[in-house]
């Protein structure tokens, strides 16, 4: 029973399974996961095969239907008509680019290499892909970062993480892997990075270049559109109406080639910045910018453009100067600092501005490496010597006549090589030949002014200026006795500029000895100095005492003249008194002799007569009143200098005595002379 029930569950079952298989198959009941896409092909179709080369179906033809199933359930795409191809969703990495190699559509133009850009949504729209034009082959557009539905079995994806090809043949599928290789070996799954803008590091200058690692520009090569006009080797910019980049900078391809666009390396370049380009439509080089260090101009030369007028004159024939843009050399040169200047379109040449040495000296070179060719000159002189003569040249180029210099010669170094060189060698050549090796040594000077002088006027045709002529001494090569002919030479020199110098000092000894004879009567001179010195201060000491002595004898003797004459004033006052005294005395006794008698008077006439004079007699009649006065004759305190300078009371007294005799003699002039007579007594009454 129980048996019987098991079999009938299971028979239900089964029947139930078998209806569900037949609906299933029958109805084609099928499940996309959304992580997935369904490609269709369809294994045959009343409406036939494909035509025109197609192996995409447009119209219901069996093969690979352009349309894709997204995740989820569909119905109507039984097993017996359909298989349903699951593959999974084309991931772009952010920061990445993806590449697309079209299976079908349009074939390509000979003149083109990529197929068009048409709207397709991202390559999500097989469809509208086939029917608004799309070109078969690989894509000029890209797809950035992001998840996209695509048809693999249409559109084979090149990513950065493998190869999206869909149900195709292993031959496509090593195509596939090829260009997957050479994208990889380009960068071409990541954006063009110029100037490393993501970088926040400073980064020091190369000592050598003086660049970073940053300086740099794109140089772009197309490889799409039409080829170069014949003679041409660089596209020109392409811009559009409003006169700027118009492709975004070969982001753009469609416009790019619309804008008239041409294949091959382009002037334009990319600067500082990321650029998603793709590589298939244009690889990108990056290079150096070009630096103009200070010191130094660049002369352009022009590889593109049309033919320029020649602003060089007609008289310059060393070929053309034309202005910015045209093919030659640029008449105006580029002043110090970095420029962002395609290197396949133009040319640079450094030419220095500043003074600059070039160095004609075996061995040395400069910083410069203009020298590193020029050795030392051998010459011949006219007796006979064979030196090799070192030199230094000091140069200067202006400014606005270096693209002359750059048209005339090519650059620099060709300038030195194939000008100054010869120049200056059959210059000193022929100095040499007209000196003595004796005059390249002794008259170096002379004939560093006049080749600076000579080669200057000469240089000045090839608009170089020459500031200085530096010569160096001059070598030769030993003998076989290991002796050098210069340093003999030398030596004799030596010996005779030795002789000279001998010749100089014996004079200059001479000179010396004299000087010190001067040297030593100065010495004497001044080490008795300050005995002079004193002998004259005495001298002029004793003068000023001897000066001082004479004021002060003749202030004194002065003094003792007004002394002297106040003294005879007063002795002539005293005796004037003395002498009316007298006369009065002298009148009283005579009245007195007339009273007592002839006896007294005859006693008074003989007193006179016994002094012999009456001076005498006066003298001792004041001798005896000075006797009895209480005003003294002579001072307490009397200072009198004699001849000799020592005071003489002695003689100051007689000189008194000698002044009162003589006041006496001038009194006796003028007072009456006293006679005494005899006078009668008066007579009684």
């Amino acid at each position: 029973m129980i048996a019987d029930i098991w079999f009938s569950l299971g028979v239900t079952v089964a029947s139930i399974v078998a209806l569900a298989a037949s609906v299933y198959l029958f109805l084609g009941v099928r499940y996309i996961p959304h992580r997935r896409v369904g490609i269709i092909e369809k294994l045959w179709s009343a409406s036939g095969s494909l035509t025109d080369g197609r192996i995409i179906a447009l119209n219901g033809e069996a093969g690979f239907q352009a349309k894709v199933l997204r995740g989820g359930l569909y119905v109507g795409y039984p097993f017996w008509k359909y298989t349903i191809h699951k593959v999974p969703l084309v991931t772009v990495a952010e920061g990445r680019i993806g590449y697309v190699y079209a299976r079908d559509g349009q074939p390509l133009p000979p003149s083109e290499t990529l197929g068009r850009i048409v709207d397709s949504n991202g390559f999500q729209d097989a469809v509208g892909f086939l029917e608004t034009g799309g070109q078969r082959g690989r894509q000029r557009g890209i797809l950035r970062e992001g998840v996209y539905a695509i048809n693999t079995a249409v559109f084979m994806v090149i990513t950065e993480t493998g190869v999206h090809t869909g149900p195709i043949s292993s031959e496509e599928n090593r195509m596939a892997q090829h260009w997957l290789e050479e994208l990889q070996a380009q960068s071409g799954f990541t954006p063009v990075l110029v100037g490393n803008p993501r970088s926040n590091k400073v980064e020091p200058p190369d000592s050598a270049t003086g660049l970073t690692g940053s300086d740099n520009i794109g140089v772009i090569t197309v490889h799409d559109g039409p080829t170069l006009d014949a003679g041409e080797v660089i596209a020109p910019e392409v811009r559009d109406e409003k006169g700027g980049p118009g492709h975004n900078y070969f982001q753009d391809p469609e416009t790019f080639l619309r804008l008239g666009g041409r294949r091959g390396k382009q002037l334009q370049v990319l600067t500082d910045g990321t650029y998603f380009i793709n590589r298939w439509f244009a690889t990108v080089e990056l290079k150096p910018k070009t630096l103009i260090p200070i010191g130094y101009v660049g002369v352009v030369i022009g590889y593109f453009g049309g033919d320029g007028t020649d602003v060089s004159g007609s008289t310059f024939r060393y070929g053309e100067q034309v202005e910015i843009g045209r093919r030659g050399v640029w008449k105006q040169a580029l002043t110090p600092g970095k420029y962002a200047l395609n290197p396949y379109a133009l040319k640079v040449e450094l030419v220095p501005t500043v003074n600059f040495v070039l160095r004609w000296i075996s061995g040395q070179t400069e910083t410069h490496k203009y020298d590193e060719h020029l050795s030392s000159i051998p010459l011949i002189t006219a007796d006979g010597y064979e030196p090799l003569l070192p030199l230094s040249l000091v140069l200067h180029i202006d400014y606005q006549k270096a693209p002359r210099v750059i048209q005339r010669f090519g650059d620099v170094n060709r300038l030195i090589s194939q000008t100054l060189d010869p120049i200056l060698t059959a210059y000193f050549r022929d100095v040499a030949q007209s000196s003595h090796m004796l005059d390249l040594l002794t008259r170096r000077e002379e004939i560093q002014r006049h080749a600076t002088e000579e080669l200057g006027r000469r240089f000045e045709g090839y608009d170089i200026n020459c500031v200085a002529v530096l010569i160096g001494r001059p070598e030769s090569a030993r003998r076989k006795d290991g002796e050098d002919p210069i340093d003999s030479l030398f030596d004799q020199l030596r010996q005779r500029r030795l002789a000279e110098e001998q010749k100089e000092t014996f004079g200059k000894q001479q000179e010396a000895a004299a000087r010190l004879k001067e040297l030593n009567q100065a010495q004497a001179e001044a080490a008795r100095q300050t005995h002079l010195t004193e002998t004259q201060i005495e001298i002029q000491v004793a003068a000023n005492r001897g000066s001082a002595q004479f004021a002060e004898a003749e202030q004194l003797a002065k003094r003792e003249i007004a002394l002297a004459q106040g003294q005879a004033r007063v002795a002539e006052l005293i005796g004037q008194g003395e002498a009316a005294r007298i006369r009065q005395i002298a009148e009283a006794e005579a009245g007195k002799i007339a009273c007592i008698g002839e006896a007294e008077a005859e006693v008074s006439r003989q007193k006179v007569s016994a002094f012999g004079d009456n001076r005498l007699y006066a003298l001792n009649l004041v001798a005896g009143e000075l006797s009895h006065s209480t005003q003294p004759l002579v001072p307490e305190k009397l200072v009198m200098l004699g001849g000799d300078g020592q005071s003489s009371p002695q003689a100051g007294v007689f000189q008194a005595m000698m002044q009162l005799l003589t006041a006496w003699d001038a009194l006796k002039e003028e007072a009456p002379v006293v006679e005494v007579k005899e006078i009668e007594p008066p007579k009684a009454a």
